[in-house]
């Protein structure tokens, strides 16, 4: 029986943002552990209660996971944003906050029970060495990499390593039907902050940054480097779905827009030390066209970059309200590889605005707020969005803005339709468009070697073959939509899978974008923005 495709469920977006959305920092103390750390009668109580169960209770019990929901508890009463990290997902989430991890440089997919190359990630270990997609990994240093036993978490553990390290390699290569022996010297691979860049029109760019780590700045100073060079005087910063990260970087790329000693934003303890942050001479978008995106899934450094240009008068925020978060985190070591996340601050944009929504209720009403936006009908309406006139906020220029639960953008643009969002939500879903196009191109990649990365874009069509197996691959998934109706969408992201795996992440959102109701209205106001400037250049305007 076929199910209907649910195309955002509340719950799990919840859940994903929940995870996703903190603002980092480095712990600097001016106290010593001893004296921060001090024995008190609160500590001694959990302490004696942990030797208690673990020398006497009739059973033995691991404490570890006592202690880490102890934590988790202690956390939880606090706010939706201070979080544990244990011991066995810091090198995780160190690794992805840092921006690089030591290994091979290649994604992949387990394909009939075998690694096989969907790309290796270009000038990385594996590219040098001249690995190619298509080809299947069977052995690394002798260990068997193939068969449904082996996790993929496994996997990925026999193939990272020290940097400089080598890993002998054992690779069928389809297309030449022979087996290879390589040798790959591990080093760091990038795990890219920048998503995608290129040029939406002859003097416009577009960037899309998906989270804010320690590499995010440099990714983005080079991406705009690229595109000033290809004639970029205007820019898209896209930060939809980007949940935050550090508060540093996003102070420093707000900076690239603001001019001299602009406020950017500032924090406020608990003591009510307060700390201010100001653009420097530094910046290297001043003063040009800037339109920011932003949606219900862009939280805390996001929102802290929409914030700074909003109240500052500049640029052009479009889409919909953002998350809403407007505390302050500080990474803190427990001392045993764990760590946890504690709210030290909260931060506030240049007009005095607090973005942060109300968690006095609780984590569990917090999130539920957060989904009712989908049934006030404030995502297809921007008049649904109900804030209090205690929490309206003027620029210098004279612009009303709110705080009080995220940012809410300067012109709006509504959610799609359920189709739309379905379509959405499989090509973000690795096992659809992605797992689909991977799969065909298992099949014949050699149909696709006469094109360049221009030749791709410009005459690739997308037929009706290929259109209707996809359907078919969906429906034996027993999802269901409307297909017909999205048909030129659906076949444009197909074409945009093609050309990720083939060419690059940018070829593919550039595809992408044609279809993009938040580019379009990006075009229509940019439009709009010529049309006055000839008015005013021909004394049409008053």
């Amino acid at each position: 029986m076929q199910k209907k495709f649910n195309y955002i469920g509340p719950t799990l977006l919840a859940l994903a943002v929940a995870i996703g959305i903190f603002i980092g920092g480095k712990l600097h103390f001016n106290d010593t552990p001893e004296k921060l750390f001090s024995t008190n009668s609160k500590k001694d109580k959990l302490n004696r209660l942990i030797d208690y169960i673990d020398y006497e209770y009739v059973d033995d019990i691991d404490t570890d996971s006592i202690v880490d929901v102890t934590v988790n508890n202690i956390l939880g009463k606090l706010d939706p944003h201070s979080v544990y990290i244990p011991k066995n997902e810091m090198r995780q989430v160190s690794e992805n906050m840092k921006g690089d991890f030591v290994g091979i440089g290649i994604s992949f997919y387990m394909y009939r029970d075998t690694i096989t190359v969907i790309r290796a990630i270009k000038n990385g270990p594996s590219y040098i060495s001249g690995i190619k997609p298509g080809d299947r990994i069977l052995l690394a240093n002798r260990d068997t990499l193939f068969g449904k036993r082996i996790p993929n978490n496994e996997i990925v553990s026999r193939l990272k390593g020290k940097a400089g390290t080598k890993v002998d390699l054992k690779v069928f290569r389809k297309s030449e039907n022979r087996l290879l022996s390589m040798t790959v010297t591990r080093d760091r691979v990038p795990i890219k902050s920048v998503d995608a860049y290129y040029m939406i029109t002859r003097d416009m760019g577009y960037i899309k940054i998906n989270r804010f780590a320690e590499s995010t700045f440099d990714e983005f100073k080079d991406a705009l480097r690229k595109l000033k060079l290809r004639g970029a005087e205007k820019l898209v910063l896209d930060l939809r779905d980007n949940p935050g990260g550090y508060l540093g970087i996003a102070e420093k790329l707000a900076d690239e827009f603001l001019v001299d000693d602009k406020l950017i934003l500032f924090t406020k303890n608990k003591k009510g030390k307060i700390k201010k942050a100001f653009a420097t001479k530094k910046g290297g978008f001043e003063e040009k066209p800037v339109y920011v995106l932003i949606n219900e899934r862009s939280a805390s450094a996001s929102e802290i970059i929409a914030g700074a240009l909003q109240d500052n008068d500049v640029g052009t925020i479009v889409g919909r309200r953002s998350f809403g978060k407007g505390l302050v985190q500080r990474e803190m070591d427990l001392g045993d590889g764990s760590a946890v996340r504690l709210t030290v601050s909260r931060y506030y944009t240049p007009t005095g605005r607090s973005i942060q929504r109300s968690y006095k209720n609780g984590s569990k009403d917090y999130y539920q707020k957060f989904m009712d936006r989908y049934s006030s009908g404030e995502l297809v309406s921007v008049d649904s969005i109900k804030v209090a006139d205690s929490l309206k906020f003027v620029t210098p220029k004279g612009k009303i803005v709110y705080g009080g639960g995220g940012i809410i953008p300067d012109e709006f643009v509504p959610i799609g339709s359920n189709e739309e969002e379905a379509i959405n939500s499989m090509d973000d879903t690795y096992e659809f468009f992605s797992r689909f196009i991977f799969e065909h191109l298992e099949k014949d990649r050699s149909q696709y070697s006469e094109y360049s990365k221009n030749e791709f874009l410009e005459d690739f069509r997308v037929d009706d073959i290929l259109f209707d197996q996809f359907i078919e691959f969906v429906l034996n998934r027993k999802i269901k939509l409307n297909f017909y109706e999205q048909e030129e969408r659906i076949k444009a992201y197909l074409k945009a899978n093609i050309a990720e795996q083939l060419f690059s992440p940018n070829v593919a959102a550039q595809i992408k974008g044609e279809y993009d109701p938040m580019l379009d209205k990006v075009r229509e106001l940019d439009a709009e923005s010529q049309f006055e400037t000839s008015e005013e250049v021909l004394g049409l305007k008053d």
